[in-house]
């Protein structure tokens, strides 16, 4: 079994929204007719490059040292292209440095919006004779989230509802990823100051679609022809009119299906500048039995008033886990 909660390492599970200080203004997404999710899906997103997610010393015949760190190289940076050379999988960044021997060499690095270029001196390590930086990387970062809608007429699909951030607590980027179906196969149930989590399996053979887009809004892309929505339940997205008092969430805490849980929207601010958009509270007894409240992995569940998609799930409150945030729709749907 494949314990899959890397996206979600913490409670808030925030939005990094960064404020310029010019006026904020709420885009007005067109009134759409969408397929309503609430299905679990796994993520496999690529970096674009080696993503550091660490540094560390190399041991040499002289000692250790750390070449990345002196370079200047931070938790965080995407390398992309290594002389000139570019950087996909950690096996391409270990064989370019191997064969640089030690010699000046230029890394292209992406840290944040900013395009930097550092010099590192690779060193022969003691125990393996192969030259090293001294960095931990990774090629891409899996989890699970839940699918918000699919758009009727594109395919288009939107899910999770908010930022996927890394170690440094930066928003991730990403170049593209896969989506697959996913079976929850357990829950950790959320407790006052410490949130759950869903465990689930990554269905390999059954195809999602593909992760385009990753934004403060969500993940985006496109659903593959295999995927049907046959089971699927249309309804407007269209966040007009929501108000605070009784709605529903769809989500999945046991297997494949989403099932229809009780909530209710306690305060709507839809300007609100981190995409904190609703506060909810779970009020069905039997979703509060199985996980508590609101857990990490249902991210994204829709949420529905009056028979619209108005929204979807996003933060839980640590302090009391059956009340969290979530994202206004036309938000998502803008994206």
């Amino acid at each position: 079994m494949r314990k899959l909660s890397l996206f979600f390492m913490g409670a808030a599970l925030s939005c990094a929204f960064i404020y310029s200080g010019s006026p904020f203004v709420t885009a007005k997404a067109a009134e759409q007719t969408v397929y309503v999710g609430g299905m679990s899906a796994g993520f496999t997103l690529k970096t674009g490059g080696a993503q550091v997610i660490g540094l560390s010393e190399v041991v040499t015949e002289s000692g250790a040292c750390s070449p990345a760190s002196r370079a200047g190289l931070k938790a965080g940076d995407i390398i992309r292209k290594a002389g000139g050379i570019r950087v996909e999988t950690i096996g391409d960044l270990n064989e370019i440095v191997d064969k640089s021997k030690g010699k000046a060499l230029t890394l292209d690095v992406l840290r944040g919006a900013e395009n930097l270029q550092l010099t590192v001196n690779a060193v022969k390590e003691k125990q393996t004779n192969r030259y090293k930086i001294g960095v931990l990387v990774r090629e891409s970062v899996s989890g699970i989230g839940t699918v918000t809608y699919i758009d009727k007429n594109s395919g288009r699909f939107g899910a999770l509802g908010h930022s996927v951030v890394g170690e440094n607590n930066q928003e991730m980027q990403i170049s593209d990823g896969s989506v697959y179906e996913c079976s929850i196969v357990g829950v950790c149930k959320g407790v006052r100051g410490k949130a759950g989590e869903l465990r689930g399996l990554f269905l390999n053979d059954k195809h999602f679609g593909s992760a385009e887009k990753l934004c403060d809004c969500g993940i985006f892309g496109q659903i593959c022809s295999e995927f049907t929505v046959d089971d699927l339940t249309e309804a407007v997205a269209s966040s007009a009119g929501a108000r605070p008092g009784n709605a529903y969430i769809y989500s999945t805490v046991s297997g494949v299906s989403p099932k229809r849980y009780e909530i209710e929207i306690v305060k709507v601010d839809k300007n609100n500048r981190e995409n904190k958009n609703y506060v909810i509270k779970i009020t069905d007894d039997e979703l509060i039995a199985e996980t508590g409240g609101i857990v990490q992995g249902m991210s994204g569940s829709p949420i529905m008033q009056e028979g619209k998609l108005v929204g979807a799930v996003t933060h839980v409150f640590l302090n009391d886990p059956t009340r969290g945030y979530g994202i206004d729709i036309e938000q998502m749907l803008c994206e």
